[in-house]
């Protein structure tokens, strides 16, 4: 596990903890790695995770799919990101999500059981790794919100704007890349493509954005 050390410091769930003290958490927690191909299942909609996920490299989309088969995307794990943390918080709740591999993806799983009960020695590590679970769920919970925000907007126009602003504000850049194709943007936004694709080129027209394919300027 050592030779993930490099990755694990970006990863939330061990900010303000030691490197030195890293490894002997990992055995702690009972920690297992698993990759995973393009387009895999990593976690199936029905599931009872007993373990959080950390994605070491790759990139996932968490999505929910009704009996239609329609797909709704709900959001994008980057590397180094936390996943499925809220389920296995909960307990023994099914999930009403997937999360997809979009790309060759190496995940490290950890039991959620061991970082919510202390050891017997109660070492401030493990302290702090609460912390850090507790202030990634509320990211999660404010996420959630931000997309709900996004996607109660009446017009395509106003969902796009609403959601490209708030990755202008998040990457502190007028100019930046979404994690999204177009297919991928309609998804998440729960807009028809095509549509979303016409006002697109309204809205350059119009002088409020430039975009060439997942890049974006806004004016």
């Amino acid at each position: 596990m050592k030779n993930h050390l490099p990755i694990l410091r970006r990863v939330r769930l061990f900010t303000g903890i030691e490197d030195d003290a890293i490894p002997p958490m990992l055995g702690c927690l009972k920690a297992r790695t698993k990759s995973y191909r393009k387009d895999a299942y990593v976690l199936h909609a029905g599931s009872r995770p007993e373990g959080l996920g950390l994605l070491l490299s790759g990139s996932l989309f968490v999505m929910h799919e009704d009996q239609m088969g329609n797909r709704e995307l709900r959001a994008h794990v980057p590397p180094c990101g936390i996943f499925a943390e809220n389920y296995a918080c909960a307990g023994d709740v099914e999930m009403d999500v997937s999360l997809i591999a979009d790309a060759e993806s190496e995940v490290m799983w950890l039991d959620v059981r061991r970082i919510l009960t202390t050891c017997t020695n109660a070492c401030p590590h493990h302290t702090q790794m609460i912390r850090n679970l507790f202030a990634d769920l509320a990211r999660s919970n404010l996420l959630l919100n931000e997309k709900l925000t996004h996607v109660s907007r009446r017009s395509t126009r106003e969902k796009l704007l609403s959601y490209l602003w708030a990755e202008s504000r998040r990457q502190g850049s007028t100019e930046f890349s979404i994690p999204f194709n177009r297919q991928e943007l309609a998804d998440y936004l729960c807009v028809d493509r095509s549509a979303m694709s016409a006002e697109l080129s309204r809205m350059q027209k119009d002088g409020l954005l430039s975009t060439e394919k997942n890049r974006f300027a806004l004016r």
